[in-house]
């Protein structure tokens, strides 16, 4: 069975959203490192709607990119969304009907691991539903104050600290996997 890997950008309080502008001033040969390994793993890409709105804008027309932009390009990637019929990028697929029974699907095909980038929205339906084996916090040592978080209220999850990794300019690289499920904790 493929794992399903979550991996997405964010800042001290949790924000996701719109990492571009923010997540610019911490690069470091580490983190391209990272991402270059990551992205050379994965057998596909899952991704929410807007991300991959996002990405299918840049990708299939960015130069200078080598490998990491064909590899990018070449992946099969399924796309999680209800508003879309027909995707434009190569070797992208609509992945329709029940979100939880289509990634489940996706996850039985051989091959290798399942990536989603980012995709918050996709990305807590998937926590929430106990599809994804494996999440990749990248934490920025900023804080926004406002934004989408990836974690909200009503939001409760148990994961075990899999591995730490210092990213270079103040990057962590925090992964998790799901801890064995149990009911929640009582209420005092």
């Amino acid at each position: 069975m493929r794992h399903l890997i979550v991996t997405t950008f964010l800042t001290l309080d949790g924000v996701y959203e719109e990492a571009t502008p923010w997540q610019r001033d911490f690069t470091s040969e580490q983190t391209a490192r990272f991402k270059r390994e990551e992205l050379f793993e994965a057998g596909a890409i899952l991704l929410g709607r807007v991300t991959y709105d996002g990405f299918a804008g840049y990708w299939p027309h960015a130069s200078d990119t080598g490998e990491f932009g064909e590899r990018m390009n070449a992946l099969p990637k399924y796309v999680a969304t209800t508003t879309l019929d027909h995707l434009e990028w190569n070797n992208a697929t609509v992945l329709g009907g029940d979100l939880v029974a289509s990634v489940d699907a996706l996850k039985q095909v051989d091959g290798g691991p399942i990536l989603v980038y980012g995709s918050g929205t996709l990305a807590q339906s998937l926590l929430r539903h106990g599809l994804v084996d494996e999440l990749r916090l990248m934490i920025f040592p900023l804080v926004l104050g406002s934004g989408r978080r990836l974690f909200g209220a009503g939001d409760r999850l148990r994961l075990n600290l899999a591995s730490t990794r210092e990213l270079g300019s103040g990057v962590l690289l925090l992964t998790y996997t799901p801890a064995e499920r149990r009911p929640p904790d009582p209420l005092v």
